[in-house]
């Protein structure tokens, strides 16, 4: 007679073993017709799982993340089960969830085209029609090899004999398809209508590049067509402000063959750079922080004592001079620790902050290599504190506010904050983990924030708070991180002489607000559209004069703005003045200034803001107050 205890903490006995879906029926029609799944003790499973004795249980609807991800791991199966409908000499691979949907490859003998696409969507829909049961069968392990390898399916075959040998495994049958899979999925086709297949592209079987390239169909799916809708739109809008298309359009920066994952920034880009640079220097000026520069390319050994070299080897550069092999840095903390060693430190010169503008190399797989966003040589806003373990709760804190500041002036207001914490591969113990993880949830605790945790997401030497911000389409971008280092200061011998004259080992945070420079600004780009800021914007001002008799006056007033310290350039082309209007909106400029002969006479300035707002005729001195007032970071960032 099993008990199963709710979420709402009351409690309902059966005399028999239930089901998750004979429990959600009794709970109420609604919610049976609603749910997708169930959890049991922590435990995600299907509508069909039996409740032999008492338990804990949820019940699981696509309104939940869980059962979000169950649908969308369902229509994966769906997917499959129409490519093999049309295809049956497609072979199947793997079909796992992703952001926002799903994929599944594909082994097939010709490309995919948008109309194979187009045939398979509607194909997927039909099958979703006719509530075709989802039924989860144990098998043995062998018998399901030899059952792949007799209907043709090799890969589904080497999947399964890959894995460790065990009693049994799991497969979902749907109709005449069958699938190893672990689930749980919906319990039948007809939870499945709100679906759409997105693009085809490439994937070598099992990731390595050595072998075979498969087809890679993606999908997304959702528990509306609301919410499918409003992804579609966010997509679009996403397409109209890509940072690539925005970069060459606006003259900022472009990418080249010649130097893949590396940034050839123009003068406009280079000037955006410097402003985010420049104000970021003031924050660190600001707030206790001594800049530092460190060599590019150290020799091999000291990567080898940080614990980089057994760790993180695969995604370094590499060099070699004069018989020594050194790596190109892919990050700064190993120099900032040589330059705490350069002296001996006291208790009292903690906790020591160091700042750099840090130039990293790492080598990201070209097929992950994207604009700005995602690249092989970077720039971080890098900085190290070194400091006691009482000292990491107030450093934290600290960092916190400080960074949510940052944010903000940048125009980014919805802050995630997120916990990672320990990875399967890591250096030290399970104790001095528990220690740092600790540390960084009490001083969340103190900030007074909620946050995520995201278990096997650490850093190799420690955990991290990481800063996920929303943009203004709703997209998430992870970019500042704050981590607890009590491994790399003793593996690369930092000490300090404490209160009671004995040498110890001091704790390393490692901390970045922006993160990537190339990405932060290949993001503000996209947040705005490539509509920056004032204070932000390359080029803030144009002045435009309407016909020739006023090219002088055009230039005094451009002069006269530069001198009270504004990019501002003048455009003095003997062109309609419509035409020249039409050519600097489609810039993205804050403001356009138009002086014709009145303006000249009344020393005043015409003013057009941008989305061609028309602000009327103003004297020059209060249009250099308004300038003035607007210059400030983050004044009018949410304009």
């Amino acid at each position: 007679m099993p008990v199963v205890r709710l979420p709402d903490g009351s409690e309902r006995p059966f005399p028999d073993p239930v089901t998750v879906a004979e429990l959600a029926q009794s709970i109420g029609a609604g919610l049976a017709r609603a749910a997708v799944a169930g959890r049991v003790d922590g435990e995600l499973v299907d509508l069909s799982h039996r409740i032999e004795r008492d338990a804990d249980v949820s019940i699981v609807t696509a309104k939940d993340k869980d059962g979000l991800d169950v649908l969308r791991h369902s229509t994966a199966h769906l997917l499959a089960y129409a490519v093999k409908k049309l295809f049956p000499e497609a072979q199947v691979t793997i079909g796992p969830v992703i952001e926002n949907g799903f994929y599944y490859d594909f082994a097939f003998k010709r490309a995919f085209t948008p109309e194979d696409l187009t045939a398979i969507e509607k194909k997927m829909a039909e099958l979703a029609k006719q509530d075709i049961p989802v039924l989860r069968e144990v098998w043995e392990r062998d018998k399901a090899v030899e059952f792949f390898k007799s209907i043709g399916e090799s890969y589904k075959a080497e999947i399964i004999a890959s894995i460790p040998a065990v009693d049994s495994i799991t497969l979902y049958r749907e109709g005449e398809f069958v699938d190893l899979c672990r689930g749980p999925h919906v319990p039948s086709t007809g939870k499945l209508k709100v679906f759409k297949l997105m693009k085809v592209a490439g994937a070598y079987w099992r990731g390595d590049s050595k072998n075979e390239m498969l087809q890679r169909i993606y999908g997304t799916a959702w528990a509306s067509k609301e919410e499918q809708d409003a992804y579609l739109h966010m997509l679009e809008e996403a397409e109209k402000r890509d940072h690539r298309r925005l970069g060459r359009h606006l003259d900022f920066f472009h990418v080249q063959e010649e130097a893949p994952g590396m940034v050839f920034w123009h003068p406009k880009g280079w000037t955006l750079w410097q402003d985010v640079e420049q104000y970021m220097r003031a924050i660190y000026r600001n707030n206790g922080y001594k800049e530092v520069r460190c060599p590019q390319i150290l020799d091999v050994s000291l990567w080898q004592r940080s614990g980089h070299w057994d760790n993180y080897r695969e995604n370094m550069f590499f060099t070699a001079s004069e018989n020594r092999q050194y790596a190109i840095k892919p990050m700064n903390c190993p120099g900032h620790l040589q330059i705490f060693n350069s002296s001996m430190r006291s208790y009292r010169d903690l906790p020591l902050r160091y700042g750099e503008f840090g130039a990293c190399h790492r080598n990201e797989p070209s097929g992950a290599l994207h604009g700005i966003m995602r690249i092989r040589a970077f720039t971080q806003d890098d900085g190290h504190i070194f400091c006691l373990p009482s000292q990491i709760e107030s450093e934290v804190v600290d960092f916190h506010r400080l960074a949510l500041k940052v944010y903000a002036d940048f125009g980014f207001t919805d802050v995630a904050v997120k916990l990672a914490l320990r990875p399967e591969k890591r250096l030290g113990s399970d104790e001095t983990w528990d220690q740092a993880e600790g540390a960084l949830r009490t001083a969340l605790g103190v900030c007074g924030v909620t946050w995520e945790e995201l278990p096997g997401e650490g850093a190799f030497y420690g955990p991290k708070i990481e800063y996920h911000l929303k943009d203004s389409i709703g997209r998430a971008w992870q970019c500042g991180t704050m981590q607890v280092d009590f491994m790399m200061p003793g593996r690369l011998g930092a000490e300090y002489v404490a209160d009671d004259n004995v040498r110890k080992v001091p704790v390393m945070l490692h901390r970045a607000i922006v993160g990537s420079m190339e990405r932060f600004i290949g993001i503000v780009i996209e947040h705005y559209a490539g509509a920056l800021p004032l204070w932000l914007s390359p080029v803030q001002a144009v002045v435009l004069n309407i016909a020739g008799q006023q090219a002088d006056y055009a230039s005094e007033v451009a002069k006269a703005l530069q001198a009270a310290g504004f990019r501002v350039e003048a455009d003095l082309r003997n062109e309609k003045i419509s035409y020249k209007i039409r050519e600097h909106s489609l810039q993205k400029l804050p403001y356009q200034i138009v002086v014709g002969e009145k303006e000249k006479v009344s020393q005043s300035v015409a003013v057009r803001a941008r989305g061609g707002e028309d602000l009327g005729v103003m004297p020059l001195k209060d249009f250099i107050e308004r300038l003035r007032s607007e210059s400030v970071p983050g004044a009018m960032a949410n304009r």
